[in-house]
C-alpha cells in the first residue's frame, strides 16, 4: 500500500464512502448472503413450478384463485429480498404493497366484469 493511499484511507471521516473506493473493504449489512439470496431462488422457481404444473391439471373454479395467491407471494418475495424493501424504510414497502392491492383489484375488477368467473 503507498503511503499516500495510507494517509487518503486514514484521513477519510467515519462513514465516508472515499476511503472504500479503491480497494478497501466495505461491509454491507444491508441483504441477504450469497446463499440467502439462492435459497430465495429455488423458493420462486418452485412457486413457479407449481404455476406452470396447474396448467396441466384440471381443478375448476379453484384454478384462477390459487395462481393469483401465488402470485402475489412471488411478488411480495420479489420486493423483500431482491429489492431490498425488507431491509429498508417501510414507507417503500407500504408503496410498492398498496400498489399490489391495487393491481389485484383492477385485476379481479376487470376478470369479473368479463364474467371471467362465471364458468361459461
Amino acid at each position: 500500500m503507498s503511503t499516500a493511499h495510507a494517509l487518503a484511507v486514514d484521513d477519510a471521516a467515519p462513514g465516508d464512502d472515499a476511503a472504500h473506493a479503491d480497494g478497501g473493504h466495505h461491509e454491507h449489512a444491508h441483504g441477504l448472503t450469497d446463499l440467502g439470496y439462492v435459497k430465495v431462488a429455488i423458493f420462486l422457481a418452485v412457486l413457479t413450478g407449481m404455476e406452470v404444473s396447474l396448467t396441466y391439471v384440471h381443478i375448476g373454479a379453484f384454478f384462477m384463485p390459487i395462481l393469483l395467491i401465488l402470485m402475489v407471494v412471488k411478488f411480495v418475495t420479489v420486493v423483500s429480498y431482491f429489492m431490498h424493501l425488507k431491509f429498508d424504510n417501510k414507507i417503500f414497502s407500504w408503496l410498492f404493497y398498496s400498489g399490489l392491492i391495487l393491481a389485484l383489484g383492477v385485476y379481479l375488477a376487470a376478470l369479473c366484469t368479463f364474467q371471467f368467473f362465471a364458468g361459461n
